[in-house]
């Protein structure tokens, strides 16, 4: 028989950017083992539409990360029609890929937007009513370019840097209290945002069910190092020890410093179009 902590039957749970990619990876791991899910995306339409097509009581509801007052009626929302949160997944995210000199000001003011405040907002809003329930886990997805800074994506990595370090913080202070938070760090996922870029030597690119099984694993049993796939663990650790040029020297071993730099524009111009102009379709990893 499964313990409590494996059994996800009614479990409540809200996935930010969830019409495509990892977002909608999950969501249908996550019905397929019985939760109750509820989607939001800024393509509200696209939300109905993954809604409906995973099924399950699945629920596609409007959400624009940036805005608080947008989020606020997420949950709200979310709540009236499944019931109380009892897990929030701040998975929103956008990765806009160029050299650091050559990047404009509006695009990092949109990756702080959405891959920074998109996250807090998520936490201030969860995380007290979770904290005065006793229980509740809150899972945030950074990527593996929140342990190193990986070339082509400077200020990416800063924001997912962010990411990993505002949850080890939040995970220290909320010991005892019955929360957990989980940090998840997938390496390039086949998805629009990884698209045309290619993986670092030995390490294969994920695919989004991947990611999506590593989570519904941690839901299970609540751990905070979510590695995708977890291969990235172990050598985060080696690396971890070494000096700089060790470190550095690994990087170019494996070729994750110019994995990203090496990208295909062709098939990534879709994507990078979109993203600066601010796509609202392209919100979600």
């Amino acid at each position: 028989m499964a313990s409590k902590s494996e059994n996800l039957n009614g479990r409540i749970v809200a996935i930010t950017g969830g019409a495509r990619g990892i977002g909608k990876a999950t969501a249908k791991a996550l019905v397929d083992a019985g939760a109750r899910v509820a989607i939001g995306d800024l393509d509200s339409d696209l939300a109905a539409q993954t809604a409906s097509e995973i099924g399950g009581g699945t629920i596609g509801l409007p959400l624009d990360v940036t805005d608080r007052d947008s989020f606020e009626g997420f949950v709200a929302a979310a709540e009236a029609a499944l019931g109380a949160l009892d897990v929030l997944i701040n998975n929103a995210g956008i990765m806009p890929v160029g050299r650091f000199v050559e990047e404009d000001d509006a695009t990092a003011r949109r990756l702080v937007d959405i891959n920074i405040h998109g996250v807090l907002y998520g936490m201030k809003i969860v995380l007290p009513r979770f904290v005065e329930r006793g229980s509740g886990h809150l899972i945030n997805i950074a990527s593996a370019a929140g342990k190193a800074g990986f070339p082509g994506v400077a200020t990416y990595s800063g924001t997912k840097h962010f990411v990993v370090g505002v949850s080890e913080a939040a995970r220290l202070e909320l010991r005892g209290t019955g929360v957990e938070v989980s940090c998840v760090m997938p390496n390039i996922v086949n998805t629009d945002l990884g698209s045309g870029i290619g993986h670092a030597r030995f390490i294969p690119k994920s695919e989004p069910e991947d990611v999506a099984a590593e989570i519904v694993s941690a839901v299970r049993k609540p751990h905070f190092d979510v590695y995708v796939p977890p291969l990235i663990g172990p050598i985060n650790k080696i690396v971890g020890v070494l000096p700089r040029a060790g470190r550095e020297g690994i990087a170019r071993l494996l070729k994750a410093d110019t994995v990203i730099l090496d990208v295909d524009w062709d098939q990534r111009k879709t994507y990078e179009d979109r993203a600066s102009k601010s796509d609202p379709l392209h919100e979600e990893h």
